[in-house]
């Protein structure tokens, strides 16, 4: 993406007078007095740091991600579909539909009915405000929901004991029993994310001892934002409550002037920060030990997209502490507010990512050490990602996909703010004219799942939210169909089977990056020799 949309964003809802913007920095050409558009440069005369985040007005209310062109996704590898023979089930024409596809998976030790998975969505009020539809729907599309770090040093309830542990927090209660209420109890899990604060806090025991959560996830980093997590605080005795829990807060909500700012209203908000550690291999090890002694059935990992050094360093911790997952954040998306600049700037891309975690993998498996199952996140929204980076790790030798499932986040967020808000409009007949003609004005018509859940569930189909219809119906309804449509095209009907083969690359950057043959030379030796046999 050139450098002309460096000063006007539709993240900080800033914009420029000219339609010409220089190419290098996104200026107008020519900048007047009398101009009364606001852009970045403008905005931030004015609002200063704000300028760095999603528009403050919306916090809660949205999700923010990267739109630069990382000149390398999943578009340019291609699915190589056959027609020949059939893989994982009977080669018969009534038996071999693509309905039959067998994509649940397992990761670590978990079995999931998709290869999905809600990544840790935390103390941003933006999952909060939306956790009937995450949690329930991650339960009742039968995949893992992540609770993500600082719910319990956020939550106003939190108690805690003379030695600063958390011995109680409602909202973490709540986020743990609203995902078990709808699960089954075998696919998928309930998970509680730990950064540096909650551990401080003891996060980690309150959840293994006294919610019955089996799966702790440490978290390293941030994946969009190096720097540490952020929310944003509206309410200064709030602010002040987080900065004695420990939390650094700015500006100082103690501070006299900063205190008067906030009373005339120059100061609407504050930023809360977490730290974001300093992991080291050898503590680390030893704390994925204690983590199993206090109860932790399994133990997960969270990290960035941070540079190749620290993706091996991870993979070495990991290994050594036999971590049962291992989740990596390619660039460039936030749940909250991630500063724009390093959603746009900083970290490696997905596919540059899976790459470098790919090439660890494979220098492990040289040792015999003990190599994770691998979740990649990063920017994934379809069938056809999740079909490509789950091939793309099978070398086909024996040990099946090293990626086990796909972690989301905006997306499910997405699905689950959508139905939530239609379903609002529905009950106050706003909904827009066009979708009534197509779907119909009531839940039950416009909700295409509606009548396949209200059998499964019965009375408490009521006690479903709209929202978790939302994320059921695109999690397993669409991504699970499509990927069954997807695999069967490759004439495979499990989703482990799925390798390398499967791909081609349309570049040669997507050559050079990832190994993946380019289709002009795809099989091109085998065509000889069947048309010779």
């Amino acid at each position: 993406m050139p450098e002309s949309y460096l000063n006007a964003r539709s993240t900080t809802g800033t914009t420029t007078k000219a339609w010409d913007t220089c190419p290098s920095n996104g200026m107008c050409p020519i900048c007047v007095y009398d101009c009364k558009n606001l852009c970045e440069i403008s905005l931030s005369a004015f609002r200063g740091r704000e300028v760095l985040y999603p528009q403050p007005v919306a916090f809660g209310k949205s999700t923010a991600g990267s739109n630069k062109d990382y000149v390398l996704d999943w578009s340019h590898f291609q699915i190589m579909v056959d027609v020949i023979g059939a893989k994982g089930i009977d080669a018969d024409e009534d038996i071999a539909i693509f309905p039959n596809v067998n994509i649940e998976t397992s990761v670590g030790g978990v079995p999931l009915k998709i290869p999905v998975l809600t990544a840790g969505l935390g103390s941003t009020q933006v999952a909060k405000s939306n956790w009937d539809g995450l949690g329930q729907g991650a339960a009742i599309s039968g995949t893992i929901q992540v609770v993500g770090e600082n719910v319990v040093g956020m939550d106003p309830t939190s108690e805690f004991d003379s030695k600063g542990k958390a011995t109680h927090s409602d909202d973490l209660k709540y986020r743990v029993e609203t995902y078990k209420e709808f699960w089954d109890g075998k696919y998928g899990d309930i998970v509680v994310q730990t950064n540096v604060e909650d551990q401080r806090l003891g996060v980690d025991v309150y959840a293994l001892t006294q919610l019955g959560v089996d799966i702790i996830e440490r978290k390293w980093g941030q994946g969009a934002k190096a720097i540490g997590g952020e929310v944003r605080i509206f309410d200064i005795e709030r602010a002040k409550l987080l900065k004695n829990r420990g939390y650094i807060v700015i500006p100082d909500p103690e501070d006299r002037a900063i205190q008067e700012a906030y009373r005339r209203g120059t100061l609407r908000s504050f930023e809360r920060h977490s730290r974001v550690g300093m992991p080291q291999q050898k503590s680390f090890v030893e704390d994925i030990e204690w983590l199993r002694e206090q109860g932790a059935k399994k133990v997960f990992l969270k990290t960035g997209a941070y540079r190749p050094a620290v993706v091996a360093f991870t993979m070495k911790c990991a290994s050594e502490a036999k971590i049962d997952a291992l989740t990596f954040d390619g660039a460039g998306g936030g749940t909250g507010m991630s500063p724009v600049p390093m959603m746009q700037e900083c970290s490696t891309p997905t596919v540059w990512l899976q790459a470098q975690v790919q090439k660890c993998i494979e220098i492990l498996e040289q040792k015999n050490k003990h190599i994770p199952d691998i979740v990649m996140a990063g920017g994934f929204i379809s069938e056809t990602q999740i079909f490509k980076s789950i091939a793309m790790s099978n070398y086909g030798n024996g040990n099946g996909p090293h990626v086990k499932c796909i972690g989301m986040a905006r997306a499910p967020i997405t699905a689950v703010m959508k139905a939530s808000y239609f379903t609002e409009l529905s009950g106050s007949n706003e909904l827009p004219a066009k979708f009534t003609k197509l779907y119909g004005n009531e839940p039950n018509q416009f909700f295409i799942c509606s009548t396949e859940l209200e059998e499964r569930f019965g009375a408490d189909y009521n006690k479903i939210s709209p929202g978790a219809i939302g994320l059921y119906s695109y999690y397993y309804d669409r991504i699970g169909t499509g990927l069954k449509q997807l695999i069967a095209g490759v004439r495979k009907w499990d989703l482990k089977l799925l390798d390398r083969r499967d791909l081609a690359s349309l570049t040669e950057r997507a050559t050079k990056v990832t190994g993946i043959l380019p289709i002009e030379e795809f099989e091109h030796d085998l065509m000889e020799s069947i048309l010779l046999d």
